[in-house]
């Protein structure tokens, strides 16, 4: 099991997200892991610390989005198991690699997450990767369209940024 909590609040619209966020940081000691956006305008803000200053961060984030907007659900996972781990650092896998030990399992993953990279890049994809970085959401979006396959379709790819673009076109690149 992991040594801190997970705390989750789900909302719809931007606002009110951001005063959950912002009420969450300053009510108790804990870190913003990241914010999910869903469709139709529901957004989740995730935080991370301990049991009980997460908890109490989730209700005073719950009282004050209710207030600008509409929080549609909240959640605290006390002490989440290592399974999950994977989920919340977005794409790696889970259990630890053999050898490594979890310092310096910590120290990798911080410039992955700081970066924002899904992914362990090759140096085809580096190649790849740096193509589409250069070209523009417009050109993106045209690429999109006409290479298929995606998990966007549509106005999906219409209303995405460049980097959910980038994000789709290199997980299309691994067959993923």
């Amino acid at each position: 099991m992991l040594e801190y909590a997970l705390g989750m609040v789900e909302t719809r619209g931007l606002v009110g997200s951001i005063e959950a966020a912002d009420v969450m940081v300053k009510t108790a000691n804990v870190r913003v892991l990241g914010t999910e956006y869903i469709k139709n305008g529901f957004v989740t803000i995730k935080v991370v610390g301990e049991v009980a200053a997460v908890k109490a961060a989730v209700d005073a984030a719950t009282a004050a989005a209710s207030r600008v907007g509409h929080v549609i659900t909240t959640h605290v996972i006390p002490r989440p198991a290592e399974e999950i781990e994977f989920i919340l650092k977005k794409g790696r896998q889970p259990g630890r690699e053999a050898g490594s030990s979890p310092q310096t399992e910590r120290k990798s993953a911080a410039p992955q997450a700081e970066t924002g990279d899904l992914f362990e890049a090759s140096a085809g994809d580096e190649k790849y990767l740096a193509k589409l970085e250069s070209m523009t959401v417009h050109e993106l979006r045209t690429l999109a369209r006409e290479t298929g396959g995606l998990s966007i379709v549509g106005r999906e790819i219409s209303r995405a940024n460049k980097d959910q673009l980038i994000r789709e076109l290199m997980k299309r690149r691994r067959g993923r």
